[in-house]
């Protein structure tokens, strides 16, 4: 069967079928206008072969990694998206930055969240705990620069 692009009515050369919300959505496109979509991109099979092989030997090797205490893999948690055990943020602590600090823009400890009906003293005191946070890694990255910087805001909100 042949069909027609959606967009320009050229025969649809390019086909997508998305899943959303249990809704199957069919696209049929010509070349061009998938490409003005964003849609193609034309790859060399060699290339598309390496990037599987190369995706295949990652997940072997993030299966691999596991929690001595709960034996949950670095790989079940990618999949599920939920850990077995307290343990596994520190058998998975390697993997799980990026992850941490993706989710928490850019900072990679968890300092809290405060209540929005929380008393000034409560914000402050968050806010101190946060920058106390930043100020280590400022440090551990041995950008005293910023380390300065976070060290005259600390003395400023802890007062006389």
């Amino acid at each position: 069967m042949k069909f027609k692009c959606q967009n320009c009515q050229k025969e649809a050369t390019v086909h997508l079928t998305e899943i959303l919300n249990g809704q199957q959505l069919e696209k049929h496109l010509c070349q061009d206008c998938a490409a003005a979509e964003g849609l193609t991109g034309q790859l060399p099979i060699t290339k598309l072969l390496e990037d599987i092989a190369l995706q295949s030997a990652a997940q072997r090797e993030l299966s691999g990694v596991k929690c001595e205490v709960c034996g949950t893999t670095f790989l079940e948690f990618r999949q599920g998206g939920l850990l077995g055990c307290p343990n596994d943020y520190n058998a998975f602590a390697e993997l799980l930055a990026p992850l941490l600090a993706r989710a928490h823009e850019g900072a990679s400890t968890h300092a809290g969240k405060v209540p929005p009906n929380a008393d000034e003293d409560e914000k402050r005191q968050s806010q101190l705990l946060r920058l106390r946070g930043q100020l280590k890694e400022a440090i551990a990255d041995e950008n005293y620069e910023l380390a300065a910087r976070l060290r005259d805001r600390i003395k400023e909100l802890e007062g006389p």
